[in-house]
């Protein structure tokens, strides 16, 4: 009797995965970039930037668009450089982008956060490093507290780029490991072994980071349930505060480098479930507590913290402590966030660099936030930091009527008769077998997702 009920669960599973192989936005904003549009241009830009309250505290993002290397996987804006003059003269456009904001917003405003991301920004030399987080600290008031974070590829790192990011201020390191099978490695072209990665780690270590996450994936080509799990235990053996498990997107008519990649190979949805459950599985055994849709964090780390106290935010990044109400984007398709909307940068490193060379904001596409905008945003940033949301509360506090968002609560319905959330009047729950659904529940509050023809991530 026990065997079959097991058998039933697992068919049942199976079903759900199988009806919700569907296509939806990760939600690190809302509305989503596909609805960017040009009526946001560097004019707006300015305007924003002019109407920011000048003792906010601002977090800041600088993109590093160039990789050395070619991950097939990749669905980041990157270019592959050979020679360090492009990266020189990109990094000369940043900084002369850090003086023109910073003299449009008058003052030396406070920094909470400060995230490099790319591309990989490791490839940046140690007098770049200096100068640019020099100018930072010139141009803004980077506290003691300030988290300064960097994305690295551990094969471009060594003890003398280790000690540079350390002076130069950084205090999170976030390492790519993606998968430690050799075979699931050579597949995406992403070739890292456990020991050069154990080695980067010391090194960060040693010269006085000692905060650091890792990123994981599964859904590569080749990986097992099997494999995954063993890379998750493996992965905590070198005890990073923070993981997390990114569910990879195959979007070859949006990446071409994902094209080299054997389709044949890609797990299937079911097969994506499994791995999973089994990296879950074996992080929360090594004492990871899970954050989110597909974060994981020791009970001790402050993420888990602020998921614990209902303070667990979502930007570009993904999940975050931070609490700032704008985000300042700089680099070549660099988005902001800010309290009237968002603002992105020209995509293209060349058209980014001649309007930054001629004084101007590079600002070429965005959205102005609406009313409804606000309220649905934070309904969703809700679901898919705390699994759950009290709908009424937050129509409430925007001064809207419940009513206006039945067309949400129909399209949940079969979600809540699937198992995936529960609905207790106004109060929406995801289950804790749901959480790798909460996309699929946060998209019935997406007032946007049907307009137009554009393409997402599966939903698992």
């Amino acid at each position: 009797m026990e065997r079959q009920s097991t058998d039933s669960l697992a068919a049942m599973r199976n079903d759900v995965v199988q009806k919700y192989d569907l296509r939806v936005p990760r939600y690190t904003s809302y509305p989503t970039v596909p609805h960017f549009g040009p009526q946001v241009d560097a004019d707006v830009y300015g305007g924003w930037l002019a109407g920011l309250g000048r003792s906010e505290a601002l977090s800041l993002y600088l993109h590093v668009p160039f990789c050395d290397r070619l991950c097939w996987f990749c669905g980041c804006h990157t270019k592959i450089v050979r020679r360090y003059d492009p990266i020189a003269k990109y990094l000369d456009a940043l900084d002369r982008e850090i003086t023109l904001v910073a003299d449009n917003l008058g003052e030396r405003m406070p920094v909470r956060h400060v995230h490099w991301g790319g591309g990989s920004p490791s490839l940046m030399r140690g007098s770049d490093w200096l100068r640019l987080m020099g100018r930072l600290g010139e141009r803004f008031a980077i506290r003691a507290d300030t988290e300064i974070a960097v994305e690295l590829d551990p094969r471009d790192i060594r003890p003398e780029t280790a000690e540079t990011l350390a002076r130069a201020g950084i205090n999170r390191a976030s390492l790519g490991v993606q998968d430690f099978d050799a075979h699931v490695q050579r597949a995406i072209n992403r070739v890292q072994s456990f020991e050069e990665t154990e080695r980067v780690i010391g090194w960060l270590q040693d010269a006085g980071i000692s905060a650091f996450n890792l990123d994981l994936m599964y859904g590569l080509p080749h990986q097992t349930a099997l494999g995954v799990a063993r890379t998750a235990d493996m992965a905590a053996d070198l005890a990073p505060g923070r993981m997390a498990l990114f569910g990879y997107a195959h979007v070859p008519w949006m990446k071409a480098n994902q094209r080299l990649i054997d389709e044949a190979a890609l797990p299937s949805a079911d097969e994506r479930w499994d791995q999973i459950e089994a990296a879950t599985a074996a992080l929360k055994k090594r004492g990871y507590v899970a954050i989110g849709l597909d974060h994981f964090a020791k009970s001790t780390d402050p993420l888990a913290a602020a998921a614990e106290s209902g303070h667990l935010h979502r930007n570009f990044q993904g999940y975050t402590t931070d609490t700032a109400a704008t985000l300042l984007g700089f680099g070549a398709s660099a988005i902001g966030s800010l309290p009237q909307g968002y603002a992105q940068n020209a995509a293209p490193i060349a058209q980014y660099m001649r309007a930054v060379s001629s004084g101007q904001f590079a600002i070429t596409r965005g959205i102005a936030l609406s009313d409804d905008d606000r309220l649905r945003r934070e309904i969703i940033e809700r679901l898919m930091c705390d699994m759950e949301v009290d709908v009424g509360a937050a129509c409430r506090r925007h001064g809207v009527a419940v009513d206006s968002l039945a067309g949400a609560f129909a399209a949940i319905a079969p979600l809540v008769d699937d198992g995936i959330a529960e609905r207790k009047r106004m109060r929406i729950r995801i289950t804790e077998d749901g959480r790798p659904f909460v996309r699929l529940v946060a998209a019935a509050f997406d007032a946007y997702l049907n307009r137009g023809e554009t393409r997402h991530a599966k939903a698992i």
